[in-house]
């Protein structure tokens, strides 16, 4: 399944562990999902290009101010949950991003409870947006920290996308223009301060 295009810099990525499902009711009717949407410093090789992870606190201010949503395979007709509903409940804890949602007894909610609960769905995708990042390409491949990201989605998937490379390779290719601009500058003003001494010094042994 090709990943979804890049939107305003937004980025999708995959986690295929962990995902719980809990029957609320006799009848198997009502059920609740909970799980971890991302896990906080998890090193993961996002296509070869680079090494990624997210820190803790990555999500804490986007999760007081945004409306996230949860999603049936990225679909935005067919919504599990939503947290201004309170039907989706997502918060950091110490191991990552711990969701819990209270799938629609619809014929939506109810089949993505069987899929779960036979194991057909197992994994769990985030869209997010990369506000604050550090890159450390003393390592190969680099190694990319998000340090804070906006949340837009978590989505139920059989067919774990491929991570989206796009934007973190402009991320990356931007942060190395700016350490050449830095060395560039850096370099002209170790130039001008070598010519400088130089200067004084041939109008140190200048005849008076």
């Amino acid at each position: 399944m090709p990943a979804p295009k890049s939107n305003d810099g937004r980025e999708l990525r995959t986690l295929t562990k962990g995902l719980e499902l809990r029957f609320a009711q006799s009848d198997g009717q009502s059920s609740t999902t909970k799980g971890y949407a991302c896990l906080f410093d998890n090193v993961t090789s996002i296509g070869g290009y680079w090494q990624e992870r997210f820190s803790r606190g990555a999500f804490a201010k986007s999760l007081g101010e945004r409306d996230v949503v949860a999603l049936h395979s990225h679909d935005d007709g067919r919504p599990m949950g939503r947290m201004s509903r309170d039907t989706l409940r997502i918060q950091e804890d110490d191991k990552g991003l711990l969701f819990e949602n209270d799938l629609p007894d619809t014929q939506d909610g109810r089949d993505l409870a069987t899929s779960i609960d036979r194991g057909d769905i197992e994994g769990m995708s985030f869209r997010f947006r990369a506000l604050k990042e550090e890159w450390d390409e003393t390592q190969d491949p680099p190694m990319r920290t998000v340090i804070e990201a906006e949340l837009y989605e978590i989505t139920y998937t059989a067919f774990p996308a491929y991570p989206d490379t796009e934007v973190g390779m402009r991320s990356l290719e931007h942060s190395r223009q700016d350490r050449r601009d830095q060395n560039k500058v850096a370099a002209c003003s170790r130039i001008a301060a070598r010519r400088a001494r130089q200067a004084q010094a041939e109008r140190g042994i200048r005849p008076k």
